[in-house]
């Protein structure tokens, strides 16, 4: 059997893949002084606990198992993207204002010579529209894409220590509207918010006798040191047994969300419980103290193997599951996305159902593509044979040609029957969100009506031989965006070709895209670029690669760091003033304030000036910008 995979991610063979699983199941297992270090933790802020996180609260009636529920007064149903949703709507007014004093702690660090932060945030701060809108997208690339996505949201994290010294980028975070991930990065995205936002530090310091979250030494295939391979994996086919029973579709999907969760979400069972949507009542959400998570995947229609680029795009957030795109442009509460919806509307008598939002399978649902590492077990190499026959029966009765599909019930049948290419099915067919290409989550954050300012692009893609980054998403994006039939009214600053990237080192340096909000045909947020590099470690590991110790671990989360920071600005010590002027670029343009000349020096140096060199480029092979003598190593927890 042949399958291909995007050449973004990684090209493999199933023979040279499943010698590495084979490995896996039979064992195989920094930089200056005050840089981040991951046991150190901050205990102004993190109050120094040995564990720092509460989960949310599991919801799910029936476990696993999608369930009939009394439905609400006022029944849940189908409503038209035009605008953004009544829930939404009301945190951004309790969030937007949370985020003005990070901000302006961030900005009077960022040192902009002759520029008055208090002055400014006093001003704009009276009006929402005028106060600079941050995002952040977290790319996808496995769990290289997760550690590395990790640094970065530890830089950004004010928690974290050291995060607000000179040279550090803490408070980002925390004055940042929404947050994006897609496969790799819906892993970090949806870890974190299902254990309230935990700290980077507080997750990498915490001994596995404690909690064994983000313990990636046995893999998903392998499951927990806490259980037998039968327990574990006998655990997972009756969970899936129990929702497929109860008349629900599964897929291999299932199998690979479940084994997420019980490394991502981290109680005894799995989180076999916990939902998606359980994060609309965690305090700190409703409170407005934290960005608004997002996930999103592609659509596959029926009978389409390989995902165009103009597949629709659907997102999860807490409250919604559903797409902007005009095709389907409507959304549905994700609470009750199991629910007999028809023509946008539940019948008179029609019930409820919840529990389909299982997070672990929102997590599998982004990341399908990695469905792939399950088909290869068998009874000698993966779980024990009554558990390998029941993966055998469900890829029986899917075929091969549903093989990386999630499996949801469609909320959107008979829903926009015109443009929608799924109306006429009860299936909604999702896979992972890096299939088109696209493997920065852009889509939620560029849609005209959340108004985003700045955008910070975690790219930890392996689209070079080398599995580095070269720009193929923002490509993919950029292209995307000039399809009117898909635009909707979003805009995308120009990109360059990949070979640009390579040739002018757009790839192993934050640039940005967009800076000149007058070139732009329609408004588009300021897009900053930044590419995982090798700065106090090789990161580029590979994508399908499921098993890290402690160690290495740590080394690709200190990396991410590194890499966001510049190395806490010691490869560019403007660095910091430069993430200020990014972040303020728009609002200048709102506002009709002089530009000062510190910023105009950082736009000289980080934008995209339209250059273009698309001859072959050589090898991309990049040396670490810091020696290894010369990083600070980073010691293990224990084990």
């Amino acid at each position: 059997m042949k399958v291909l995979f995007l050449s973004h991610l990684l090209c493999f063979s199933f023979p040279l893949f499943a010698s590495l699983l084979a490995s896996i199941n039979s064992g195989m297992q920094m930089f200056s002084a005050h840089a981040f270090n991951p046991f150190v933790l901050n205990p102004e802020n993190d109050g120094g606990s040995s564990v720092f996180w509460k989960r949310g609260s599991p919801q799910a009636p029936n476990n696993y198992t999608p369930s009939v529920v009394d439905c609400p007064s006022t029944k849940p149903s189908i409503r038209n993207a035009s605008q953004l949703s009544q829930n939404e709507t009301s945190w951004l007014y309790i969030r937007r204002n949370n985020t003005i004093g990070p901000l302006r702690d961030l900005l009077v660090r960022s040192n902009i010579t002759g520029f008055d932060v208090n002055n400014y945030i006093n001003n704009v701060s009276r009006n929402g529209s005028l106060l600079p809108n941050i995002g952040i997208a977290v790319s996808g690339g496995g769990y290289r894409a997760l550690m590395n996505g990790a640094g970065a949201v530890a830089a950004f994290d004010n928690r974290t220590a050291h995060s607000t010294s000179k040279g550090e980028l803490g408070g980002l975070l925390q004055a940042s509207t929404y947050i994006a991930g897609l496969s790799g990065g819906s892993w970090l995205v949806g870890s974190l918010y299902a254990n309230n936002l935990s700290t980077i530090q507080s997750i990498l310091n915490t001994k596995p006798a404690t909690s064994s979250l983000w313990q990636f030494e046995n893999s998903v295939i392998k499951g927990p040191s806490t259980l037998s391979a039968s327990q574990y994996w006998g655990g997972m086919a009756r969970d899936v047994k129990d929702k497929e029973q109860a008349g629900y579709n599964t897929t291999i999907t299932d199998y690979w969300g479940r084994g997420l969760s019980y490394q991502l979400v981290n109680t005894s069972d799995g989180g076999v419980a916990y939902t998606y949507s359980s994060i609309a009542d965690d305090p700190f959400l409703k409170a407005g103290n934290a960005p608004l998570p997002i996930i999103i995947a592609d659509e596959r229609p029926p009978g389409q193997l390989l995902i165009p680029g103009n597949a629709t795009i659907f997102e999860f957030n807490p409250w919604e599951m559903g797409t902007f795109d005009p095709t389907t442009f409507a959304f549905s509460p994700v609470r009750y996305v199991g629910s007999n919806f028809s023509g946008g509307s539940l019948a008179v008598n029609g019930s409820c159902v919840r529990g389909y939002d299982n997070i672990g399978f929102v997590m599998g649902t982004s990341s399908s593509l990695f469905n792939q590492a399950f088909l290869t077990l068998n009874a000698s190499s993966g779980p024990s044979q009554p558990v390998a026959n029941a993966i055998s029966n469900i890829l029986q009765n899917i075929g091969e040609n549903n093989q990386d599909i999630a499996a949801w019930p469609n909320p959107f049948y008979h829903y926009a029957n015109d443009t929608n290419q799924n109306a006429q099915t009860t299936l909604l067919t999702l896979v992972d969100g890096g299939e088109d290409l696209q493997n920065i989550p852009l889509h939620p954050l560029i849609q005209p009506l959340r108004h985003v300012d700045v955008i910070f692009a975690i790219d930890s893609s392996a689209d070079t031989d080398t599995k580095w980054p070269n720009g193929t998403s923002l490509v993919a994006t950029y292209q995307r965006s000039q399809n009117s039939a898909l635009e909707n009214g979003t805009g995308f600053p120009s990109i360059p070709d990949q070979n640009t990237f390579l040739n002018l080192g757009l790839n192993s340096r934050p640039t940005f895209f967009g800076c000149n909000a007058s070139n732009l045909t329609s408004p588009s947020p300021l897009i900053v670029y930044i590419p995982n590099s090798p700065y106090s470690y090789l990161s580029n590991v590979s994508t399908f690669q499921l098993s890290y110790n402690n160690t290495e671990r740590n080394a690709i989360v200190q990396n991410g760091y590194d890499v966001a920071t510049m190395g806490n600005g010691t490869q560019d010590a403007q660095w910091p003033t430069c993430v200020g002027c990014a972040i303020l670029a728009r609002s200048f343009n709102h506002t009709g304030t002089a530009v000062p000349s510190a910023c105009v020096q950082c736009f000289q140096k980080f934008c995209w000036d339209g250059t273009v060199n698309s001859s072959t480029p050589a090898p991309y092979e990049p040396t670490l910008a810091v020696k290894r003598s010369a990083a600070k190593p980073i010691e293990p927890s224990s084990t």
